[in-house]
């Protein structure tokens, strides 16, 4: 089987060779430093590249998000933090010392009259800069390769990660009661601007295999909104994307989101999402659960990068602990986020051999 038959064929829970073998996700950059110093050899270049992974899905380059985006800047520094200015206008600020999630200083939309001039001067569904570039040209590489293709990408393809990334986490979040109809407004207009572009990329004749859809939209304690919510707000524009996905015969619909997100999944799945990632164990989401109670629901990530801090016994044990997921099909191992730099070069090459050994049986 090709990168691409294996892919759709283990999501789709049909008979596959082997499920498919990536290690997608990479280092922090600190990470990658500590690695450097360890002795990582000079020829790998990336986290993936010596271990002769599979292909993931790669993303068609065309715009979604605020277009023209804001570009990004540097508005201040001191020796502690920079802050800066981001694609869709957010102002952050970021330690210098150490890795970390931004502090989200400034939304770029307050109120109804911002987000009005925001979607008329950043989210034309018609601006010709969406389709810009030589993303015609990757994707017919791609498909001659046997690739799998994917529309959407973090952060611009996304419905409450949208209204999130426009008006913050807390803000968005009391407009559900103080001004629903703003939480319609801008989760359909993203909506249209994604099935505007993509429209124009599967009539170009690109084979899409996967819609991607970025929301980050749980925590440790469940989804930051509630699955009535989840039907009422975004119901109807997951319904509109699953039926383009059927109208162009896209086999998969997934869902990125951090935290714990049992309490949408039914919504989910009711929708058309039949694919979900990363599985994050520090939140509770174990694999082998999810596999038994949505086996309909594909599932990739859910191996606890914790363990990789530890060694090889700890990784021995983990990779021991999801393989009945991985052995009931529609799973794709792999870590549940970001490597932290608390793992050393030595442990994170321990995994990926073992992982590889594991699902294909032998080493590059």
């Amino acid at each position: 089987m090709n990168n691409r038959e294996r892919f759709v064929s283990c999501v789709l829970g049909q008979p596959v060779d082997r499920p498919p073998f990536w290690l997608l996700w990479s280092p922090w950059t600190s990470t990658w430093l500590r690695w450097q110093r360890e002795g990582k050899p000079e020829e790998v270049a990336n986290h993936r590249s010596f271990m002769l992974p599979d292909q993931p899905p790669l993303a068609v380059p065309v715009r979604v998000g605020p277009c023209p985006a804001f570009p990004p800047e540097t508005v201040s520094e001191d020796d502690r933090y920079e802050t800066w200015r981001d694609t869709w206008g957010i102002l952050r600020r970021n330690p210098k010392a150490s890795e970390s999630m931004s502090d989200f200083l400034r939304f770029p939309v307050t109120n109804r009259a911002e987000w009005e001039q925001y979607r008329a001067e950043r989210l034309d569904p018609r601006n010709p800069e969406r389709l810009a570039g030589n993303w015609l040209e990757l994707a017919r590489g791609w498909m001659a390769q046997g690739w799998p293709i994917q529309l959407g990408s973090f952060p611009d393809a996304s419905v409450y990660g949208g209204l999130r990334w426009l008006m913050g986490d807390e803000e968005c979040l009391y407009l559900f009661h103080d001004d629903p109809e703003l939480v319609h407004d801008v989760m359909e207009h993203l909506t249209d601007i994604m099935l505007a572009v993509w429209g124009q990329v599967v009539a170009a004749g690109v084979r899409v295999d996967v819609i991607h859809i970025w929301e980050d939209m749980c925590g440790r304690q469940g989804p930051l909104i509630s699955p009535a919510h989840w039907r009422e707000f975004m119901g109807p524009c997951y319904r509109r994307i699953a039926a383009f996905a059927a109208e162009y015969g896209i086999p998969v619909l997934d869902v990125d989101t951090d935290g714990r997100p049992d309490d949408i999944v039914p919504p989910m799945m009711e929708t058309g999402v039949n694919y979900l990632w990363p599985m994050e164990v520090a939140a509770g989401c174990d694999v082998n659960q999810y596999r038994r109670r949505w086996p309909d629901l594909a599932l990739m990530g859910g191996i606890d990068k914790r363990v990789l801090a530890i060694g090889p016994q700890a990784i021995d044990a983990e990779l021991d602990r999801i393989w009945p997921a991985v052995e009931s099909g529609r799973y794709i191992p792999d870590l549940d986020h970001l490597v932290p730099d608390d793992v050393s070069w030595e442990n994170y090459l321990y995994y990926a051999r073992q992982l590889r050994l594991r699902v294909i049986g032998d080493l590059p």
